[in-house]
């Protein structure tokens, strides 16, 4: 169990850094916005603003996704629930965590073949020819983080029949 408590303390860690990028992401994107907005009623609109904002969504979204899931965010329909047995109902939560961080792995595979092609034709957004593999291999990190977080969940749900405890949210 010492293993897994340390991959927890790391997986959560990597979580956090995960939506510390996506957060500094929006902030980036809503200041963006704001100067972007501001510039056209001024006659001075900011170039290469649709490219800033284009690829950092890459983060704000994949960089909450891992959060999502610790929290308990994602979308839960447990009509079925009451009728299963225990075990049923922990095998289910094991199988869609495990699905789960299958999706994200092969997303991350399926983006880091896409990156070394864009980096091999040296492709680079419209206007400010920022490199788009930078882009493509941030979501395959954060691809693997939500994978790894999601196979936690998985593993700990299965050795201990419950997923982990949700992290606080504001309200508790």
């Amino acid at each position: 169990m010492m293993v897994l408590d340390r991959l927890a303390r790391l997986t959560d860690g990597l979580i956090a850094l995960s939506a510390f990028i996506g957060t500094a992401g929006l902030i980036f994107v809503t200041g963006v916005i704001v100067a972007d907005v501001v510039g056209r009623n001024m006659g001075l609109p900011l170039y290469g603003a649709q490219d800033l904002v284009t690829m950092t969504m890459v983060l704000i979204v994949f960089g909450g996704m891992a959060l999502c899931d610790r929290t308990g965010g994602h979308i839960a329909v447990d009509i079925l629930q009451p009728w299963f047995s225990d075990g049923l109902n922990r095998a289910i939560d094991v199988v869609a965590a495990l699905l789960g961080a299958a999706i994200f792995a092969m997303i991350a595979l399926a983006v880091w073949r896409s990156a070394a092609l864009s980096q091999m034709l040296n492709l680079s957004t419209n206007l400010l020819r920022l490199p788009i593999a930078w882009f493509q291999y941030a979501l395959v990190g954060l691809s693997l983080v939500s994978a790894l977080a999601l196979t936690l969940r998985g593993v700990i749900t299965l050795l201990h029949g419950a997923p982990p405890a949700p992290w606080p949210g504001p309200e508790e």
